[in-house]
């Protein structure tokens, strides 16, 4: 594993700081303050590496309040990869300034999340509280269980996802199983797989995978993170291609070199299934409907656009089901969810939540695809259940099965 304590010489000095990134931050643009960029965040990282300042409470609320959403580094013309900067920065803090909230938060994710047990008890428990409308009695920061709906939208598919495995595939794929895409999302899986069974490939699971850890590496659990990606390594060797339906692990999965040996070698392979789609569409191995079913509202997560550049694609998978793409968002600003932000920074995921929401009601249509679980939960959340969010897959894979 290559150690991330602290960002290195090299990134600190790519900033010019000349400040293009600024009118891209979501949390610049709320509050003004120049800590709360990534600039200011930069030459706080510059200035406790050189020993000017002690690593204290005050860092610690800088870096926690970035959302890590990365539009900074879209924008960026020095190409700074604030990324891996602030993942190396919040495990410098973790090693030299522990914390007991952060410890939890670690261990929440370092650990807790692998524990398949745990989550399905916890997907239980959100059900029974569903059921009961209790829902407004929790705390604030557990509101987000208002956006989890573990439902599969196909039950009775005219199309069997296990009907369609080739006799002559043409190439295999392994596909992420998530830490939360299994218990919370499971008709995304069922949709991936039947998408890529329809273009001739092998689709498989293994079991031996865990979580992809990139919630670990953005809470600085870097030591997690690298025991997953060196998991996860050795779970995908032999297979063509790997898939992942949720676009915060794909572009972990596309930074795995940087966590793992052999990792690059997992980063050449990985594919988000919405680029994988839009090619096997586009090349004609699947199929465009003709229809027009009307309008879907196109949300784009973060980690597709900023951190992978992936845009297009999405709105050709919603064009190929038979719908018209509706922009909501030309700035792509974050929507909140950022992983466990919108628990431990509810103040500021709530007014993103709110903003994006509105968006949403602004532009019209009542369904709307995103393609990142804490972007669908946060927007299930803020629109209400008058609104349907679903993944683009899932809205391609149910065309075809009309």
């Amino acid at each position: 594993m290559k150690p991330l304590l602290g960002p290195t010489q090299t990134q600190l000095d790519a900033c010019v700081t000349c400040g293009l990134c600024l009118p891209h931050c979501p949390t610049f643009r709320l509050t003004g303050d120049e800590t709360a960029s990534p600039r200011g965040r930069l030459t706080a990282m510059g200035a406790v590496a050189d020993g000017v300042v002690e690593p204290d409470g005050t860092y610690a609320a800088m870096l926690s309040y970035c959302l890590q959403c990365r539009a900074c580094e879209a924008a960026c013309p020095s190409l700074v990869p604030f990324g891996q900067m602030m993942e190396g920065a919040r495990a410098h803090l973790a090693t030299v300034r522990p914390t007991t909230t952060g410890r939890i938060r670690r261990l929440l994710v370092g650990r807790l999340l692998n524990m398949k047990w745990l989550l399905a008890l916890v997907t239980s428990f959100v059900g029974l509280i569903q059921k009961l409308g209790v829902m407004r009695l929790l705390p604030r920061r557990m509101r987000l269980a208002r956006g989890l709906r573990r439902q599969r939208v196909f039950p009775h598919s005219a199309v069997g996802v296990h009907d369609l495995t080739p006799a002559v595939p043409a190439g295999s794929v392994a596909l992420l199983a998530g830490c939360v895409m299994d218990q919370w999302f499971p008709a995304v899986h069922d949709a991936t797989r039947g998408v890529l069974q329809m273009a001739g490939y092998e689709v498989d699971s293994p079991e031996n995978q865990q979580c992809c850890g990139a919630l670990a590496a953005h809470e600085g659990a870097e030591i997690d993170a690298a025991r997953m990606a060196v998991r996860n390594t050795g779970a995908f060797a032999g297979y063509d291609f790997i898939v992942s339906d949720a676009a915060g692990c794909s572009a972990h999965l596309k930074d795995y070199g940087h966590w793992a040996d052999g990792g690059n070698s997992v980063a050449e392979r990985t594919r988000d299934v919405t680029e994988f789609v839009a090619e096997l569409i586009a090349s004609g191995q699947l199929p465009a409907s003709k229809a027009n079913r009307g309008q879907v509202a196109i949300h784009d997560p973060c980690h597709l656009r900023h951190a992978q550049g992936i845009i297009d694609a999405p709105r050709a998978i919603v064009r190929a089901a038979g719908y018209v793409p509706v922009e909501i968002d030309p700035d792509g600003l974050c929507c909140g969810a950022a992983g466990l932000y919108l628990v431990y920074e509810p103040d500021t995921a709530e007014w993103l939540g709110d903003r994006k929401a509105e968006q949403i009601r602004q532009a019209g249509p009542r369904t709307v695809v995103s393609a990142n679980p804490g972007c669908e939960i946060q927007l299930r959340a803020h629109l209400g259940g008058s609104y349907r969010v679903i993944h683009p897959i899932e809205l391609y894979w149910e065309s075809l099965n009309r």
